[in-house]
């Protein structure tokens, strides 16, 4: 992949970099002679200890290492080139349903126009697909109220990056041709939407939040935005991502919580989230490796879907774990989610890590059918909320059977966040090592900047180990699922989030209203691998009978 931006190429060095690390050696350069007492050090970094005869026989074989690495670094490796080493989250045994059946989204003969654009604004997709369908509403129109918005209050949220008035008009005009001339492309023909800046649109920046990469521009579109355009939707802006794809301080400040603009609106997915809340957009477009779906969701009011790992392809998206990176939706309901789901499934030459599989959502089948589990232990005492409660209390009001389960694993998920540290330091291995690091805005302890430099501190012998103990956690989480459809728990109960997130298993997280703060609050369903169609299926029932998900915040509900 060509990019303008030269100078920002990003290496990987395969995992034997990381373990030579560890032996006397910071950001690839040589801090002394390798001997016994640099041979002492960097192994207690890694808690292990050799006798001096092993530490006499090592010698010549790190040096040797050493000129390999040094080789190595000489070949420059773009961040889209991906390991060797695919992830698959397939437990042993287990394969995704490929035959594709027609999708219903149960969508509505007729809508009726709202009378502001204010309220236009703040309807769903699946409303506005009807009102465009049946000629009530234009795309350009549409699209021009989102356009406004966006500079009415963009620069109030720091949430946008690149804003794409005169391609999204010209767009939107097509689809009003065409739908004019008979052809109609689906649900999301004429429906504005924005991405988050971490997937490349060929003519345009694609920042990653970060400064170093401010200007970069890269020579090709990423497959889901293309995907999207073949849909009929509109793209009218890129959106803020906490630098690197963490939290929500980019180059250009903090993104802003529309409910409480003294707060930032969470990561990474931040621009996507806040501007949904904020009604600038309809939907936009997150990823998540750790929770940048999740979190921001709870944070903003709105109704985030991460996929099954290996769904949703990620070609032209920056990789920050290889193994872990998602891409999903953000918008105003689950059902929204399972429209723009529908479009971004599918496998992807451009991504070795694509699995087929189908997703056959239909409106006809009972919600009440589904078998709903719930991690007892995290609604008890003070590890939920009475908001949490109160959605068991809702399901089982409405004659839903709820089955007690508990989370539990004989191997500890935290650990096994190292290996995200290790390929994000691999991903961005020269921005350590040349000193680039130093451009991102946040720099504390808990920033990229002191992880990548950290990272490199992690031998390969653990990666592979921890990966191995991933196999086994992939196997258990399957083992525990299986026997159920749903399963609700809170959004940060217990390591559900890291565990999911590490299994590759989908998750829809709901608001379920607000703390005593005035700050919204979330609950999330938990699926099977590629049953995301069931999470619909459930929160789209939920968002049916109560209200949570359509608050608006009161300083943009103008």
């Amino acid at each position: 992949m060509e990019r303008k931006n030269k100078r920002h190429s990003a290496l990987f060095v395969v995992l034997g970099m990381i373990s030579t690390l560890t032996l006397g050696f910071t950001f690839g350069k040589l801090a002394g002679e390798i001997n016994p007492q640099t041979i002492d050090s960097a192994a207690g970094i890694i808690g292990l200890s050799f006798s001096p005869a092993e530490k006499d026989s090592m010698i010549s074989r790190l040096e040797t290492q050493l000129s390999n690495l040094q080789t190595s670094r000489e070949y420059k490796l773009d961040n889209s080139i991906a390991p060797a080493l695919v992830f698959n989250p397939l437990p042993i045994g287990f394969q995704p349903e490929t035959r594709q059946m027609p999708v219903d989204f149960g969508l509505a003969e007729s809508v009726a126009l709202p009378a502001s654009d204010v309220d236009i604004a703040y309807t769903p997709v699946h409303e506005l697909a009807v009102l465009i369908r049946n000629g009530q509403l234009s795309s350009e129109r549409l699209t021009q109220i989102y356009l406004d918005r966006i500079k009415t209050y963009s620069d109030t949220l720091q949430c946008l990056i690149t804003l794409m008035e005169e391609d999204a008009l010209a767009k939107a005009r097509l689809m009003d041709a065409e739908l004019a001339s008979g052809r109609y492309r689906g649900p999301l023909h004429g429906i504005p939407y924005g991405i988050k800046d971490l997937l490349a649109v060929k003519g345009t920046k694609t920042t990653w939040g970060a400064a170093p990469y401010k200007d970069q521009e890269i020579d090709e579109t990423a497959q889901i935005v293309e995907k999207l355009d073949q849909a009929g939707a509109v793209l009218v802006g890129k959106f803020t991502l906490g630098a690197l794809a963490m939290g929500d301080v980019w180059y250009g400040g903090v993104t802003k919580n529309p409910w409480n603009l003294e707060q930032g609106s969470s990561g990474s997915s931040a621009g996507s989230a806040s501007a949904v809340s904020a009604g600038l957009v309809p939907f936009a477009i997150g990823t998540e490796t750790l929770g940048s779906i999740v979190s921001p969701s709870t944070r903003n009011g709105v109704t985030g879907l991460r996929p099954t790992y290996g769904r949703v392809s990620k070609h032209g998206a920056m990789a920050l774990s290889w193994s872990m990176d998602k891409i999903g939706p953000i918008s105003r309901s689950a059902l929204d989610n399972a429209i723009v789901l529908s479009v971004l499934n599918g496998k992807d030459e451009k991504d070795p890590s694509t699995i087929e599989a189908a997703f056959n959502y239909t409106a006809q089948k009972d919600p009440k059918s589904l078998k709903i589990g719930y991690f007892k232990s995290f609604f008890e005492g003070n590890r939920s909320s009475e908001n949490d409660r109160k959605v068991l209390e809702f399901l089982e009001n409405e004659g839903f059977e709820l089955h007690p389960v508990e989370l539990e694993t004989s191997v500890a998920a935290g650990p096994m966040t190292m290996m995200l540290m290790v390929e994000g330091a691999a991903a961005f291995d020269e921005l350590t090592r040349l000193g680039w690091d130093d451009e991102l805005v946040a720099q504390n302890r808990n920033a990229w900047p002191n992880l990548f430099r950290a990272a490199r501190f992690i031998p390969a012998v653990e990666y592979v180990n921890l990966a191995r103990q991933r196999s086994v956690l992939i196997q258990e989480m399957h083992d525990l699922m299986k026997d159920y459809d749903v399963i609700v728990t809170p959004s940060y109960g217990g390591q559900q989030l890291q565990i999911t997130n590490l299994t590759g298993h989908p998750a829809l997280c709901l608001p379920n209203g607000f703390n005593r703060g005035g700050s919204p609050t979330s609950i999330t369903l938990l699926g099977n691998l590629f049953e995301e169609d069931k999470l619909v299926l459930l929160g789209n029932y939920i968002q049916k009978n109560t209200d949570w998900q359509a608050k608006r915040p009161p300083l943009f509900n103008k």
